[in-house]
Formats: structure tokens, C-alpha cells, sequence
């Protein structure tokens, strides 16, 4: 695992998943109190961003949803939709590839338990790259490729979660770790007993 570089594992070397840029006060953008008052839950902060070129407000409420509004007008925008989540990941790809698939994503799996629902964007390119961005927000969230996945099945197996790959107290990881300490126990008392000691002289 250590000889993977983490660049790689995290996919940087293909996809750029810097925050989009924060955009200074525009002339043309509606008072704040617009965007709250279109805001169906108490906010906690609003931020302003770019989404594939155009101005949006990024509203998250104290419970720690995320709904997008237009920035001009306040109003609330809908879910990103399958074509805006193409075009964010095509976006921030920096690889080579034929056209990208998109599928949403409903359920956690090993290879993805961020928030959902989540787009899906599959990149057919050398390392199978997955580009998975928040239905929510519009932000890639993850990004998967075969150098994440071969450090995933080595982490899978250093825990001993073949499952999930999450769980640290597996079963299997303390019977080992018992078998380990009980290995290390007898082999110290054997040192010892084993261990020549200076003959007592006899007067």
C-alpha cells in the first residue's frame, strides 16, 4: 500500500477536484434575503460559486441539506440532472477518453458511501475512472480508478473487511490480533526459561 503514491490513489493525476472559484459581488446578484425567503428550511450559510459558468448560490440549512438557487434571481434551482453532472465531469477530467456513461447512484457501496443521490460518471479510459459528483451540489465528491481500487483490496484485506472494507473490529482482525499477542506471550516465557543461566558455585 505504501508504495502507492496517494496522488494516484486519489486520482489527481486525471481529475481536477479543486473547489470552484468563490465569485466577488456581481452588480447583477439578488439581495440575500431573496435566496433565503426561496430557502424551505433554516439556513446556515450561503455560498457563492460557479456551475459550469454560471453564478449560483449554494444555500445549506442547519440540517445539513443543500439546495442550489439561481444567483441572479434567488430562485431555487432543481437536482443537478444527468447531462450537468457529464458536464462537470468532463470538466475537471484531465485523461484521454472516449465519451463518458452516467448512472445515479442510490445505495452506498464499498467503492462509494458519500452523499446520496450521486451521478455517476464512468470514463472508459485505461484505469476505468468513476467520477462521482452530488446530486445536491454539483460538486464531485469521489473519483475511483484501478490504482484506488488496488489499494482498496490491500486495506480490505490489512482489516480483514472483505465486506465493506470499513470495519476495524472484524472477527477475523481480533482472533488474529488474540493469536498474535498469545504467540508473543509463550515466546517470551520460553526466552526466558530457555535463556542459560550462570551455575551456582558450590562451596
Amino acid at each position: 500500500m505504501s508504495l502507492l503514491p496517494i496522488e494516484r490513489v486519489r486520482g489527481e493525476h486525471l481529475v481536477e477536484r479543486s473547489s470552484p472559484a468563490i465569485l466577488e459581488q456581481s452588480r447583477s446578484r439578488a439581495p440575500l434575503d431573496l435566496v433565503l425567503r426561496a430557502a424551505t428550511r433554516p439556513v446556515r450559510e450561503v455560498r457563492y460559486r460557479a456551475l459550469l459558468g454560471r453564478e449560483i448560490a449554494e444555500v445549506e440549512s442547519i440540517d445539513g441539506t443543500i439546495s442550489l438557487h439561481d444567483a441572479e434571481t434567488g430562485r431555487r434551482l432543481g437536482p443537478v440532472n444527468a447531462a450537468m453532472a457529464r458536464a462537470v465531469a468532463i470538466q475537471a477530467y484531465r485523461g484521454t477518453s472516449e465519451p463518458p456513461s452516467v448512472r445515479l447512484v442510490v445505495a452506498s457501496t464499498p467503492e462509494f458511501k458519500g452523499v446520496l443521490p450521486a451521478w455517476r460518471v464512468d470514463f472508459p479510459d485505461r484505469e476505468a475512472t468513476r467520477v462521482y459528483v452530488a446530486q445536491n451540489s454539483g460538486r464531485i465528491v469521489a473519483v475511483r480508478n484501478g490504482t484506488w481500487r488496488l489499494y482498496d483490496f490491500f486495506w480490505a484485506l490489512h482489516i480483514m473487511d472483505w465486506k465493506n472494507h470499513e470495519n476495524f473490529n472484524t472477527p477475523w482482525l481480533m482472533a488474529f490480533a488474540a493469536g498474535g499477542l498469545a504467540l508473543a506471550i509463550a515466546g517470551s516465557a520460553l526466552l526466558y526459561l530457555r535463556w542459560p543461566r550462570k551455575r551456582r558455585r558450590t562451596g
